[in-house]
């Protein structure tokens, strides 16, 4: 017996229950790299370019996830960090710290302040996927 199963959903539905992204660097380069791999692997994303909207949109959104440059132009990834974990609405969201600083005491300062994971950049793209899937299992 061969059933054929559609969905009911509206695209936008679907839309609805992908997980939001919220990707964060100052780089529209970075952010449009970004942005095609969450497309792929069926994320809904949303972007800011500093700090402060950063947790403004973390705050009114809500996201699943938040990938973090860590040096941005007004407030610096770790002082977005310690604003989100210190409130009540944003503290569990996960995020991961994608940064050019490589040293293992840049990544323990990361992980310290709260980040759940950190990238490396320049992205090996495996990794950035296997990562984002990671956080929001």
């Amino acid at each position: 017996m061969n059933m054929n199963l559609q969905s009911s959903s509206s695209p936008q539905q679907d839309r609805l229950r992908q997980p939001l992204v919220l990707a964060v660097d100052d780089n529209e380069d970075n952010l449009q790299l970004l942005a095609q791999l969450l497309m792929l692997i069926e994320c809904s994303h949303i972007t800011a370019t500093d700090g402060h909207t950063a947790v403004l949109m973390a705050q009114n959104y809500q996201p699943n996830l938040i990938l973090l440059d860590m040096m941005l132009p007004d407030l610096d990834g770790i002082e977005v960090v310690c604003r989100l974990k210190q409130d009540p609405e944003t503290m569990d969201i996960p995020i991961v710290a994608v940064t050019a600083m490589a040293r293992v005491e840049d990544q323990q300062r990361f992980l310290l302040a709260g980040c759940k994971e950190y990238i490396k950049k320049p992205y090996i793209i495996e990794e950035l996927e296997a990562t984002i899937r990671r956080c929001l299992a």
